[in-house]
């Protein structure tokens, strides 16, 4: 099990060295990266704005009647709705959804084309497989997805109001006092840093898993499958990880 762990580790590594090494040709790469760019991130925004609308409003639900009946001021349900969403919810809950959205997309694209020999046919023309399919799907992850999990904090926040203020559980005064209330900076910053690490983490995983497909149309969904269950389980453990960095 082990020898079996290492043995993979070591192919994703040797992997990432070949996917990021010099571009023969920049036209090229930037126009899959174009490409991928659209795919991810304009084909990933209705889904990031549906979840994040009902993170937002389930959260400021949950805490109004978790607050009902103490001295805690009831403005503190923007205060805690603001940072459940810049801290946690926004980058690794968005991300999660992407590892299975777009994580097995990618996996599945890849599998196909090995499959189909579509990249035994690149390799044997001198194409750098590796850096032409994967290379544009981590860089245009790396700049879509801190965006989208940009979006995903502001509609959370909108997604409180929307629950609490015309429902009549606390003012819109009040929920704006919450919303300026501690706020620190910082928070924002680990934000990106986890949407940054998790987008890596869930481009590289799933190109890896669809990469190396080998046999039919079983190992395929196999593939795919692997690409969510690791991606979503590496995620989560680099969110443990950076929250005890960043925090301590």
């Amino acid at each position: 099990m082990n020898f079996n762990l290492l043995y993979h580790f070591g192919r994703y590594i040797m992997l990432l060295r070949q996917a990021f090494s010099r571009p023969e040709n920049w036209s090229m790469y930037w126009k899959e990266t174009l490409r991928q760019m659209n795919d991810i991130g304009i084909g990933s925004i209705v889904i990031v704005a549906l979840i994040s609308v009902f993170m937002g409003a389930v959260a400021a639900v949950q805490f109004a009647y978790q607050l009902d009946g103490t001295l805690v001021p009831r403005w503190y349900i923007g205060y805690i709705v603001r940072d459940l969403a810049i801290i946690e919810s926004a980058p690794t809950i968005t991300c999660l959804v992407l590892a299975g959205k777009v994580g097995s997309n990618m996996a599945a694209e890849l599998g196909g084309m090995r499959q189909k020999e579509h990249i035994d046919a690149m390799e044997i023309m001198g194409v750098n497989t590796a850096n032409y399919l994967i290379t544009p799907k981590v860089v245009a992850a790396l700049v879509v997805i801190p965006l989208l999990v940009t979006l995903s904090a502001y509609i959370a926040i909108g997604g409180g109001y929307l629950a609490t203020v015309p429902t009549g559980q606390i003012t819109a005064e009040e929920y704006a006092r919450g919303l300026r209330a501690f706020f620190i900076e910082f928070n924002v910053t680990m934000m990106y840093v986890k949407a940054f690490v998790f987008a890596f983490i869930l481009t590289t995983v799933s190109c890896f898993q669809g990469y190396y497909v080998q046999g039919g149309s079983i190992e395929l969904g196999k593939a795919s499958t692997n690409a969510v269950v690791f991606s979503n389980i590496l995620i989560l453990l680099a969110d443990y990880l950076l929250a005890v960095l960043l925090t301590s």
